[in-house]
């Protein structure tokens, strides 16, 4: 679930507990192109307070004053549309003739976003049935395929970490790496059996684990939904993570580290634990895209662009690998020395 979305949730549920009237706006349908995808979520205070998004702004706006006019008036759950006509198109600025549908719920007790609420901050999974006659919501187990649909009779929406991280070792690096990891909906999973990283390490939010990495990598039953990033520089521990993690369906595999220090990682792991080809090439390294990144905050952006061009399917051009962006810079700074000896002699 986007991790916008449980923010919304959750100010559903402080506003439901207080004893005020929210509606909750889902996106269930989109042609053409539209700002936000299908189960993005608006909540609604019945004073015109708001919390999340469906669209670039104008949509929102045309609700909240909506509310503002006529209050929240529903009491079953309906569906409304923008952007028939080319007129709603361009007055809610939606691009190419856009069309956006929602499903309009008036929130109560009975609604369960409290409940909800809980089962995902305890890292579960669950999926949300809401019949759209009777307003009638059931609470769920969810798998990581499971995704939002709507038949016009029932709207299913699914809540929760649909995506696993495992971050190899506890460092500073680590730390702003994961808290970002955190905000990308992620369910992050720290592993680093050395006590003076784990003894100080405090960050809510994040699983820590003090087992051998490899035993981590087999524990965890690693798939599709997963991603496996290696910070320690020790190679007693991200090799072992990695030889592990490269023969599971994990989305990604990386470790940190200079283009001199994976090459030998390579050369390591392809002589002492006999990995195949295949699996050698799921690993990578240099880890990140090019940014120029120094400071470690910068380089946990660097690596966590990658890791969601990778499980987004976006195909990096060379010259944003830093191995490749970094190999014609030495180039370019071998040619300018080269230039300034010739010039000088």
């Amino acid at each position: 679930m986007d991790s916008v979305n449980l923010e919304v949730l959750k100010a559903s549920a402080r506003w439901i507990e207080s004893g005020r009237r929210v509606l909750l706006v889902t996106v269930v349908r989109t042609w053409g192109s539209s700002p936000r995808p299908e189960g993005a979520m608006l909540a609604i205070l019945d004073d015109g307070s708001a919390a999340g998004s469906v669209s670039g702004g104008c949509i929102e706006d045309d609700l909240i004053d909506r509310v503002r006019r006529q209050g929240i008036e529903l009491t079953r759950p309906e569906v409304l549309r923008y952007g028939i006509s080319a007129d709603e198109a361009h007055r809610f600025g939606l691009p190419c003739g856009g069309t956006i549908e929602f499903v309009l719920e008036p929130l109560t007790r009975a609604s369960c976003i409290d409940e909800l609420c809980r089962r995902v901050m305890a890292g579960q999974l669950v999926a949300r049935s809401l019949d759209m006659k009777s307003g009638a919501v059931k609470l769920l187990p969810a798998h990581s395929a499971d995704g939002m649909d709507f038949n016009g009779r029932m709207l299913l929406t699914v809540h929760g970490p649909r995506y696993r991280m495992l971050v190899i070792g506890a460092g500073q690096l680590s730390k702003y790496l994961c808290q970002i990891a955190l905000g990308l909906d992620y369910q992050v999973t720290v592993c680093d059996p050395r006590e003076e990283y784990t003894d100080v390490w405090h960050l809510p939010g994040t699983t820590l684990v003090r087992t051998m990495p490899d035993d981590t990598v087999f524990d965890m039953k690693l798939d599709e939904r997963c991603a496996v990033i290696a910070l320690t520089h020790d190679p007693k521990l991200d090799d072992l993570a990695l030889m592990e993690a490269v023969r599971t369906p994990a989305f990604y595999v990386g470790a940190l580290g200079s283009r001199r220090n994976n090459a030998a990682r390579r050369e390591r792991l392809e002589t002492h634990f006999d990995l195949t080809d295949d699996e050698l090439s799921r690993l990578r390294g240099p880890i990140g895209i090019y940014i120029g990144s120094r400071t470690p905050p910068e380089i946990a952006v660097s690596i966590l662009a990658e890791v969601t061009a990778v499980r987004n399917g976006v195909a990096l051009p060379g010259e944003f690998r830093i191995e490749d962006a970094k190999t014609r810079l030495d180039v370019a700074v071998n040619e300018q020395t080269n230039c300034a000896i010739t010039a000088h002699h």
